[in-house]
């Protein structure tokens, strides 16, 4: 059975007095705890209090004082801004000032900041121009359990720093038992010396029990043909023979989602008039901030919240109100393969404890139940945790960082797990032709410097210290944007798909997406920007849009910094065979960093890799979907069922893979 707790939720209207949250009763120990030793383990469900209580305790017992600041780290984009928003409230602040938060490409912090959420990579950036971490007094790590990548080298970092900065104090959450094997890394160098008194000194585990309301857990008979389907027929079946309580679906990504709250939207119009109406609304990492912050808000009168989530709802994130979870069992996993060095997103069936985790999220206001779309022996088949990111990921990001922090020997920095060998080699081989290294692993100055300051991964790094060369710099800061928006450029209202695609076309260039995904970014810097009609009359994602202009503006600033020129009046040639001369310099451009994303064109219309080991295939929504192209290169890759399709596709020459490093990297990757 799942394990369950109470709490309060981030909606400021139902702003319950924190007194009543379960971590209220342990404020005093929790202070002793941190006043007295440098690591502390706080083990407690989400929801317990922990993330929006704890740094509030910590800022009143004056560890702001002196103008230092108490950070805490969330794996995700989506719960550093919820749980700012949220404390900011308790505190009585505008959000920005005593209480802000620091995200990839958006920073709401002031010089009166004092309680700074951010995520883990952030951090790991500010490390960069601050090794020592020296403004903050206490670096919280929350959803340390989730082992997401830049969790697990923080962790490392942190214990580096702390053999320098004996007054800074880490405090680690996790939401399952792993506190041992916490406590245990930061004890010492050598596991052997396992003592009680080595783990005392340097530390304490805290519990802090929530208060469970009891959860029943369902089956499936039989195996579910389609998750998605059953998900919404289950909604149904809920809507119309259990009490009042809002629904919480857990699916694997927005594909999934927006196919059920389409299903959820057609079903619910043949309710009776009179009946509860269903409001069902989508929770996935693309969303903008505001957007996310939707389901947060209660339902109105007479309506039932059905919430489509990805796995982001299963720790980082409390939604109150949810009675009843549907869980399909599934969650996409980034999966590297080091032999083709090709990163997937593959949907995985789940560990236990995320199981677990789902169900718990039923049982927080009264009893729950969790509905879940697999069979009781599927579940005791399934493995007891996921595999720590750091062991099935691309690590040449997280290398790149590491060697710009001045960890040169990567393979003896203090890993809470170690990483397979061939994932370090791997990327290596990748920062190596990217010119990241040199000859003997060592960052290069000043590209590879360049490259782990830029807030991108490698690739489009490359990419954009390539650009000025080629006379490009400014469609290729605009390309880099609209890239880093994940497919959030589009939208389509219910039944309205046919618009979208003629919208599309509008913006189309033969040569790709990348080149397509330029045009719609000039035509809203020129057309778009203050008319947000423009936008809904071409299906684009209006605050997506504008969230591309904010991602340029400081990337420029980036280049700038570095004394890059960026010449804006470049964009504005007339001229036809300039126009074309220009796209061509722009697909070489791309080329020069995703030469490890080369596909070539087989005669039955699939791609296949460079050495031909990875059958791939244009996603729907890419221009090169159905059309000829004889090399192409992509900008990432997503598994669905049997088939693996690649986004973001743009037409090169194969000439273009052969200059200097590109061939040095596919000589690289036979051997």
């Amino acid at each position: 059975m799942a394990d369950f707790d109470l709490s309060t939720s981030f909606v400021p209207s139902l702003n319950k007095p924190s007194s009543l949250l379960p971590i209220a009763r342990h404020r005093q120990s929790l202070l002793y705890l941190v006043e007295t030793f440098p690591v502390i383990i706080v083990v407690g469900q989400t929801g317990s209090g922990k993330t929006t209580q704890i740094p509030q305790f910590l800022e009143q017992a004056g560890w702001c004082e002196a103008g230092k600041v108490v950070a805490v780290t969330q794996p995700r984009r989506v719960a550093a801004t919820t749980v700012a928003t949220r404390v900011a409230e308790e505190v009585g602040c505008n959000l920005g000032e005593e209480v802000g938060y620091s995200i990839r490409f958006e920073d709401l912090t002031s010089a009166k900041t004092r309680i700074k959420f951010l995520t883990d990579g952030l951090l790991l950036r500010e490390a960069l121009a601050d090794p020592l971490l020296s403004r903050y007094s206490i670096v919280m790590v929350d959803e340390a359990h989730e082992r997401s990548l830049s969790t697990d080298i923080l962790l490392g970092v942190l214990k580096k720093i702390s053999k320098r900065r004996s007054d800074l104090r880490i405090i680690i959450s996790s939401a399952t038992l792993q506190a041992e094997d916490f406590l245990r890394f930061f004890s010492g160098e050598q596991p052997e010396q396992n003592g009680d008194a080595d783990e005392h000194s340097v530390g304490r585990i805290i519990s802090l029990e929530g208060r469970m309301y009891p959860v029943d857990t369902m089956y499936l008979e039989e195996p579910a043909e389609n998750y998605v389907e059953r998900a919404v027929k289950t909604v149904f079946d809920i809507h119309a023979s259990e009490s009042d309580g809002d629904i919480l679906i857990f699916l694997t990504g927005r594909e999934e989602i927006d196919t059920a709250l389409q299903l959820i939207a057609d079903r619910a119009a043949s309710l009776h008039p009179r009946a509860q109406s269903v409001l069902s609304l989508p929770l996935y990492a693309g969303l903008t901030s505001e957007q996310q912050l939707y389901v947060f808000e209660p339902a109105p009168e007479n309506t039932r919240k059905v919430i489509v989530s990805t796995n982001i709802a299963e720790a980082s994130v409390t939604i109150d109100g949810i009675v009843y979870v549907i869980d399909c069992g599934f969650v996409k996993l980034r999966a590297f393969n080091p032999k083709t060095g090709i990163e997937t997103l593959t949907a995985t069936p789940v560990s236990k404890a995320s199981a677990t985790q789902r169900a718990g999220r039923a049982g927080r206001t009264k009893a729950g139940k969790c509905y879940r779309l697999y069979t009781q022996l599927a579940y005791q088949s399934l493995p007891e945790a996921t595999v720590p990111e750091i062991q099935r990921s691309n690590l040449a990001p997280i290398i790149l960082q590491l060697k710009a922090l001045g960890i040169d020997n990567v393979l003896r920095f203090d890993f809470l797990t170690p990483p397979p060998a061939e994932l370090i080699i791997r990327a290596l081989e990748l920062l190596y032709s990217l010119g990241a290294v040199d000859d003997y692993a060592k960052l290069t100055r000043p590209l590879g410097v360049r490259m782990a300051e830029l807030s991108v991964e490698p690739m489009m790094a490359k990419v954009l210290l390539s650009a000025s060369t080629m006379g490009c710099m400014s469609e290729i800061l605009s390309i880099a944007a609209m890239t880093s928006l994940q497919g959030a450029v589009w939208f389509h209202h219910d039944g309205e798909k046919k618009a979208t695609e003629s919208a599309r076309r509008k913006f189309a260039v033969e040569e790709g997406d990348h080149l397509t995904l330029l045009n719609v970014y000039q035509a809203f810097v020129t057309k778009g920007r203050k008319d947000s009609k423009w936008c809904r009359d071409n299906c684009l994602n209006y605050k997506s849009m504008t969230r591309a202009v904010s991602v340029r503006t400081q990337l420029k600033r980036h280049l700038e910094r570095f004394g890059i020129d960026v010449d804006e009046t470049l964009a504005t040639s007339k001229k036809a065979d300039e126009v074309s001369d220009k796209g061509k310099q722009i697909r070489k451009c791309l080329a020069a960093g995703y030469f490890a994303h080369a596909a070539r064109m087989q005669p039955d219309g699939v791609f296949k890799t460079v050495n031909g080991s990875v059958t791939l295939h244009a996603h729907p929504s890419s221009l090169m979907f159905n059309r000829k192209a004889d090399w192409v290169i992509f900008h990432e890759i997503l598994e669905t069922g049997s088939k693996t399709f690649i986004r973001d596709v743009t037409k090169i020459e194969k000439g273009w893979l052969l200059d200097g490093s590109l061939s040095t990297y596919y000589e690289i990757t036979e051997h």
